[in-house]
C-alpha cells in the first residue's frame, strides 16, 4: 500500500464538476485551513503538482484505511473485512497518480519517465529502508531461525515481495504471514509493478502529451486492461486464491477503478450527476459497513469496497458532513502519515506476536508505539528526503534510490549469513523442526528399514504423474508382514512416521506412508486449493495403485488435517464438505470391505493452526510474559466444534467398517489446549500445526492399540 503522493490533487472549484484540472477554464481552487496550507507547500516542495490543487478529504479517506487495516491486523475478529483498507488504497493510488501524471505533461519520453520515477522512488525508498534495517535486526533478536522473514526484506525493497508470497503461497513450505513482519509489504510491490506499467499507458496513448485523442485512448486501453483484470480476478480467485491476492495483474483493476474515475470526472455526465445527488455521510457508512462483512464474502466485499471507495470520491463535496469529518485536521494527519504509519504497524504487531503477544493490556501500548514511529519517520525521513534536491539531474536521483535499496539489500542478507547469532532467547530442542522436515528420511533402527521421505510425497502440481510405489516407503518386510497398512493423507501422514515404529518391531507389521500436500481426506471432495491437480493424481492414481496389493486382514489408514471441515464459523461450505466427506468415507470402506481390508481413520486434533505459533514460541523466554503464548481453542471450545464430525465418524465405526483413532487427549491433556504436551513435550514443529516427533512417539501405543484390534 503505497499512497501515491503525501497530498492528494483536486479540489472543488464552483461547482461539484468544475474540479480543479477536471475542466478548462476553472477557477482556482482555494486552500482550506493552515493543516492544508502545510501539506500543499509539502507538495509544491516536492515539485509534483503545478496549481493550488490539493484534496483533504483524500487524506481523509487514507486515515479510514489505514485504520480498518490496523484493526484488522490487530484483531480479525472485530473487523473481518479491514483488510480491505488495502484495497481502498489501491483505488485512491490510481485516482491520485493518473491526476499527478495528468499534471506533469512532457514533449520528451525520457523527461516524462524520468519525472515520474525520479518522484516515485523519493516518495518510497527513504521510510522503507529505514523501516527494513531497523525491523531486520529487531527480528533477529527474537527469532532464532529469521531465514525466510530476511529474506522477504530484501525482496521488499525491490517490490518484489508480493511475488515471494504468491511463490510460498503455492507451496507447503510457506512460513506463517502474521510472524512476518514484512508480508504486508506485498501491496508494495503490486504498486510498485503497476508503475512499471501505467506510465507506458499514459505516454503512449498519447495522455502524457496532451494529444488531442490521448484522454480517450488512456480512458479506452485502462478500461479494457481493467475488465480483463477483474475477470482474471474473479477466476482465480476460485481456482488460485494466492494468484488473485498477491500477483498485480489480478489487482490492476482496482487501482485502474481509481485512474478511470479520475478521468470521468473531467467530463460530466449522467452517470457523475447522478454521483452529486448521493449523500455522502451514506455512502461511507456503506463503505464501513463493508469492513465487517465476513471472510466467506471475500469476492462480494472486495468488488463492494472499489465500488464505494469510487463512489464517495465522486460524491464527497464542501457543506457536506462527511466532507467536514473527513478534512478534520487530525484525521487528515493519519492520512498524511498513513504510509510510514502503515509499514511499521505490521512490523509492531508481528515482533510482538514474537515477544508479549497481542494481549488486551498490550493493545494501548502497541497503537501508540505506531503512531510514534509513523509520525518521527514521516516528520524526520520521509517529508524531508521527498523535498530535498537529490540530485539536478534526475537520472542521478533514480541512481541514489536503487542504491539505497540495494545497500539496505545488501545489509539485510548480510544478516542473513551472518556466521554467529543475534538470537536472544533460549533454544528449542525438537528431533525435526519445520513443514521441511516431513521430507526426510526416517530409519527404523534394527530393522534396516527406512522410508525415503520425499519419493514417497507428492509436493506440487508438477508432480502429478510421479511414480509412488511401495519400495522405499514402507518400514518393515510386506514380504514377511503379519499385517500390512497403508498410510494415505495429505502432509499430516507424513507428520506420523515415528509412530509406527512399534508396530513394526514389536508386531511384524509393514507400513507403507504416502502423503500429498493439500490433498482431500478422501476422494470425490472438491479441493480448491493450489494443489487441485496433484490432488486429483493422488487418488485417482497413487491410492488405487498402492490399495490393489494389499491383502484380506490388512488396513488402509487415513491420516489428515480435518481443521476445514469444523471451522470456528459453520459456513455452508463447511457443511457441504462434510457430506462429502462422509459419501467418501461411505464408499471407501465399502469398497475395502468387500476385499477384507478395513479402514481406520484419523479424528481431528485440537485447533493448533489457530495458534498461528512457530514451536520456540511455545516455551519460555526472558523476553516472553510467564503464559500460554500459543493459544488453542480449549478442549471443551474444541470437542463441542468438531461434534458434526464426530457424529460422522461414530456414526461409521457402528458399521464395523471402519475404526476411529482419536488421539486428542494425547494433543489436549488438560483444559487449555497448548503446543506442550502434559510432561511439557513440543507437539508441533511448525506453524502449520503438523506433529512434532516427539507428539508422534507419544501417540504410538493409541495407534497401535486401534490398529492391533482389527
Amino acid at each position: 500500500m503505497e499512497e501515491s503522493i503525501a497530498a492528494s490533487r483536486l479540489c472543488w472549484g464552483r461547482n461539484p464538476w468544475q474540479l480543479s484540472g477536471f475542466m478548462p477554464n476553472h477557477r482556482p481552487c482555494r486552500i482550506f485551513g493552515n493543516q492544508d496550507s502545510q501539506a500543499l507547500k509539502s507538495i509544491v516542495a516536492e515539485g509534483e503538482v503545478r496549481k493550488s490543487n490539493y484534496r483533504p478529504e483524500i487524506d481523509g479517506l487514507r486515515a479510514l484505511a489505514v485504520i480498518a487495516v490496523i484493526v484488522n491486523h490487530i484483531n480479525k475478529n472485530a473487523m473481518p473485512s479491514g483488510y480491505l483498507g488495502v484495497d481502498i488504497f489501491f483505488v485512491m493510488s490510481g485516482f491520485v497518480i493518473t491526476s499527478s501524471l495528468a499534471n506533469h505533461r512532457s514533449e520528451s519520453l525520457q523527461d516524462f519517465f524520468l519525472g515520474f520515477y525520479a518522484r516515485r522512488l523519493k516518495r518510497l525508498i527513504p521510510a522503507l529502508a529505514l523501516f527494513t534495517v531497523i525491523t531486520s535486526l529487531l527480528i533477529c533478536f527474537f527469532n532464532p531461525e529469521p531465514y525466510n522473514e530476511l529474506g522477504l526484506a530484501w525482496k521488499g525493497m525491490f517490490g518484489i515481495s508480493n511475488l515471494s508470497l504468491y511463490g510460498s503461497a503455492t507451496d507447503y513450505f510457506a512460513s506463517s504471514t502474521e510472524l512476518n513482519p514484512f508480508t504486508h509489504t506485498w501491496s508494495l510491490g503490486v504498486e510498485e509493478q503497476f508503475y512499471l506499467v501505467y506510465p507506458f499507458l499514459i505516454w503512449f496513448s498519447g495522455f502524457g502529451r496532451a494529444t488531442v485523442r490521448g484522454e480517450s485512448n488512456l480512458l479506452w486501453v485502462t478500461g479494457l486492461l481493467s475488465v480483463a483484470s477483474l475477470i482474471g480476478f474473479l477466476y482465480l480467485y476460485q481456482v488460485n486464491q494466492p494468484a488473485a491476492y498477491f500477483l498485480m495483474p489480478p489487482r490492476f483493476w482496482e487501482i485502474g477503478a481509481g485512474s478511470l474515475l479520475f478521468l470521468g470526472l473531467r467530463h460530466p455526465s449522467q452517470l457523475l450527476r447522478w454521483t452529486e445527488s448521493l449523500p455522502p455521510l451514506a455512502v461511507a457508512a456503506c463503505l464501513v459497513a463493508i469492513l465487517w462483512l465476513p471472510l466467506e464474502l471475500a469476492v462480494i466485499g472486495t468488488l463492494a469496497v472499489v465500488i464505494a471507495t469510487a463512489v464517495l470520491i465522486a460524491c464527497l463535496r464542501k457543506g457536506t458532513l462527511m466532507y467536514a469529518v473527513l478534512t478534520n485536521d487530525k484525521i487528515t494527519y493519519i492520512g498524511l502519515i498513513s504510509y510510514s504509519l502503515y509499514l511499521w504497524h505490521w512490523g509492531i504487531l508481528s515482533i510482538s506476536r514474537w515477544t508479549i503477544g497481542i494481549r488486551w493490556w498490550s493493545i494501548p501500548v502497541q497503537v501508540a508505539l505506531m503512531l510514534a514511529l509513523g509520525i518521527l519517520s514521516y516528520r524526520y525521513v520521509e517529508t524531508p528526503l521527498r523535498r530535498a534536491e537529490w540530485s539536478a539531474m534526475r537520472w542521478k536521483t533514480i541512481g541514489f534510490a536503487i542504491s539505497a535499496s540495494a545497500g539496505t539489500a545488501g545489509l539485510v542478507i548480510g544478516l542473513q549469513r551472518l556466521p554467529i547469532s543475534l538470537y536472544t532467547g533460549e533454544q528449542l530442542e525438537l528431533a525435526a523442526r519445520g513443514v521441511e522436515s516431513l521430507l526426510q528420511k526416517f530409519t527404523l533402527s534394527g530393522t534396516g528399514r527406512a522410508w525415503q521421505g520425499r519419493p514417497c510425497v507428492l509436493t506440487e502440481n508438477s508432480e502429478a504423474g510421479k511414480i509412488i510405489t511401495s519400495a522405499g516407503c514402507t518400514l518393515g518386510d510386506p514380504g514377511k508382514a503379519k499385517r500390512r497398512v497403508l498410510v494415505l493423507g495429505n502432509s499430516f501422514s507424513a507428520a506420523f512416521v515415528q509412530a509406527f515404529s512399534k508396530l513394526v518391531k514389536r508386531d511384524g507389521y509393514a507400513i507403507t506412508i504416502t502423503s500429498s500436500w493439500g490433498a482431500s481426506p478422501v476422494k470425490g471432495m472438491d479441493n480448491f486449493s493450489a494443489y487441485k491437480e496433484v490432488n486429483t493424481y493422488y487418488w485417482e492414481q497413487v491410492a488405487p495403485s498402492l490399495m490393489k496389493d494389499l491383502r484380506r486382514g490388512d488396513l488402509v489408514f487415513l491420516i489428515n488435517d480435518l481443521s476445514d471441515l469444523t471451522p470456528a464459523a459453520d459456513t455452508g461450505r463447511a457443511q457441504r464438505r462434510r457430506q462429502q466427506f462422509k459419501r467418501g468415507l461411505e464408499e471407501l470402506s465399502q469398497e475395502l470391505s468387500s476385499k477384507g481390508v478395513h479402514l481406520a481413520v484419523l479424528h481431528g486434533l485440537p485447533f493448533a493452526r489457530e495458534a498461528n505459533c512457530k514451536p520456540v514460541n511455545a516455551i519460555p523466554q526472558w523476553f516472553r510474559p510467564p503464559g500460554n503464548h500459543c493459544p488453542i481453542p480449549n478442549k471443551e471450545v474444541s470437542l463441542v466444534r468438531r461434534s458434526k464430525l464426530d457424529m460422522i465418524l461414530r456414526e461409521q465405526e457402528r458399521t464395523r467398517k471402519i475404526t476411529v483413532v482419536d488421539l486428542f487427549d494425547i494433543f489436549c491433556s488438560r483444559k487449555e489446549c497448548t503446543y506442550l504436551g502434559r510432561d511439557g513435550e513440543v507437539l508441533y514443529r511448525d506453524e502449520h500445526s503438523h506433529p512434532s516427533v516427539e507428539a508422534a512417539r507419544l501417540s504410538a501405543n493409541a495407534i497401535r492399540k486401534a490398529l492391533m484390534v482389527q
